[in-house]
């Protein structure tokens, strides 16, 4: 075993720098007296890198290595064998710096779902996590808040919908039956309607800039990127520090308080087990000496799988006529010049949510509604105007893992998401395709409505969708849930992020989540980044609100 060439003191060490990693950082550090080091795997989120800050270019970072892990799968046999994409970010400001910037908290009902099914979680119910979205975040179109948005660090900006598309989309979602909802993080979900982003001036608004750039003009905070994480050093079952690799030289820095692990949903569990805490039969299959055997270490693992249903468009309206090297050009320059224009926004500027069926309580299903035909990578573009709905399925029963290659940090974990592995999983994809069919036939599309593109005319049984969806789903890129929060014997840290069985060590990200949330995961990662910071300074929380939610009061006998 190599000995570390220095060693440093501090009295917390985060591992990561992402959309909770950033935000301990900046609460942490609050404490004028508390010293924290972030560890961090990536390059600096460069200001003159217009690949991460400008939004329309979201697809670049994901195509690169510079600012991602990119991980992929193993084959997944209920999508004939396709190995699928799982971009993770390796950036300051983590996935937040490479994501869509969709700005989505999820359903109230996920948060008491947490709380009602382990009642060890009763503080992580929607009334106690609704005050620290509050104090995340600033709508930009309400800045003085409301009982659902507060006035904090997160600028939101809501999409402009000044697209006819857009305007279409959410007039076809009122004529085939479905409410228009102007705010999908306030009282009502449920409904078609705007979205929002993190982008503010013009520019991504990742937790990099929002938390981690002013928390890093404090003394107390030092950040070390191209930092990459080795293994958790341990004193018994008491975690005391980290080694890592920084500028070629292996590191340890030790800690009087505690080792924070926000590496996200696969570099979590990767550095636990390489630590020796996860499944003692795994670990030792590796020759890694078991600290604590901890067997949800790695199991658990969720995503949401998502379809692009995609229409021909009659007019050269949408964004497929803007992907020629010229109008990029001069999309690309008035951005630069002005953060104005179509380079300033993700385009998912509409969307919504709806029940796939009768007797679902909340939405089951969700779209983000884009003015083009192309993948949401940037990749397959239709060679004629279009415009397309992602949709899919919001809390799938599928359950997969993360599992290490070998004991080598340097090797990629094994990811197996076990896509579409529950028959309910088929049910609500095959919905996801008809549902969208019937809103692209309303008569607010019927001027500009062309072709289906796909799935196509010709694709309509169950099991002619059944194919095309083993063909041609992908994921959304939200993997979670793979270090659950909870008491039962497969939980991996407790009610207050603390790794069971050990001293000295939590998690805090995406990871930590018991079961996945209705919609994109940046926003409910970043609330609890802001709750456990609360948590590890022994605050009182925050007072719970008593802000009322919508559920369809005929839910039980009514899809809309």
């Amino acid at each position: 075993m190599t000995t570390p060439t220095t060693t440093e003191k501090f009295d917390y060490v985060i591992v990561g720098s992402g959309s909770a990693g950033a935000v301990l950082a900046n609460r942490l550090t609050e404490d004028a007296d508390v010293k924290v080091l972030v560890v961090e795997a990536g390059p600096k989120d460069h200001w003159w890198d217009w690949r991460i800050h400008m939004p329309t270019a979201l697809s670049y970072p994901m195509q690169s290595e510079t600012y991602n892990w990119a991980y992929w799968t193993t084959p997944q046999p209920n999508l004939n064998n396709r190995r699928m994409e799982t971009p993770r970010g390796r950036v300051f400001g983590g996935s937040s710096s490479i994501n869509g910037m969709a700005y989505v908290r999820g359903h109230a009902l996920d948060y008491n779902r947490w709380a009602e099914e382990d009642p060890a979680l009763k503080d992580w119910d929607y009334a106690r996590c609704l005050p620290y979205f509050r104090k995340a975040d600033t709508r930009n179109e309400d800045p003085g808040g409301d009982e659902y948005h507060g006035n904090g660090p997160l600028h939101v900006t809501t999409g402009a919908c000044r697209n006819d598309l857009h305007k279409a989309w959410i007039k076809a979602g009122q004529q085939a039956g479905y409410e228009f909802t102007p705010d999908q993080n306030g009282y009502r979900q449920e409904g078609l309607g705007t979205m929002d982003m993190t982008v503010y001036k013009g520019r991504r608004w990742s937790t990099a800039r929002a938390y981690l750039h002013p928390a890093m003009k404090r003394p107390n905070l030092t950040v070390y990127h191209k930092a990459f994480a080795q293994s958790i050093v341990f004193e018994g079952k008491r975690a005391i520090g980290l080694d890592f690799v920084h500028q070629g030289e292996l590191k340890r820095v030790l800690v009087d308080r505690e080792v924070i692990v926000s590496a996200g949903s696969i570099n979590s569990p990767k550095l636990l087990m390489l630590s020796g805490v996860g499944p003692a039969a795994h670990l030792r299959e590796h020759g890694i000496d078991v600290v604590h055997d901890l067997p949800g270490v790695g199991e658990n693992l969720q995503d949401h799988l998502e379809l692009y249903v995609q229409m021909e468009c009659t007019k050269p309206i949408s964004l497929n006529s803007k992907l020629d090297p010229w109008s990029k050009f001069k999309i690309g320059l008035e951005w630069y010049l002005f953060k104005t224009g179509l380079g300033a926004t993700n385009h998912f500027e509409a969307g919504g949510f709806i029940r796939s069926k009768a007797g679902v309580k909340h939405p089951d299903l969700q779209y983000h509604f884009m003015p083009a035909a192309i993948n949401y990578n940037g990749s397959k573009a239709a060679e004629k105007d279009g415009f397309q709905a992602h949709v899919g399925p919001m809390r799938s029963k599928s359950r997969g893992t993360v599992r290490l290659a070998s004991s080598d940090p340097k090797d990629r974990p094994i990811i197996d998401p076990n896509y579409m592995s529950h028959p309910e999983d088929w049910e609500e994809m095959r919905a996801s395709v008809r549902l969208t069919r019937e809103i692209f036939g309303q008569d607010a599309f019927a001027d500009l409505r062309g072709a289906e593109i796909a799935p196509g005319k010709d694709i309509q049984t169950d099991e002619q969708i059944d194919a095309w969806v083993a063909d041609h789903a992908e994921s959304a890129y939200h993997p979670s849930c793979s270090c659950k929060m909870g008491s039962d014997d497969m939980s991996v840290v407790d009610e207050k992020t603390r790794v069971h069985g050990i001293e000295g060590l939590r998690v805090v990200d995406s990871s930590i989540m018991p079961s996945i949330a209705t919609g994109n995961l940046n926003a409910p990662t970043i609330m609890i980044g802001e709750k456990a910071a609360d948590i590890i300074r022994g605050r009182d929380p925050l007072p719970p609100s008593n802000a009322p939610f919508f559920v369809h009061p005929e839910w039980e006998t009514k899809q809309r």
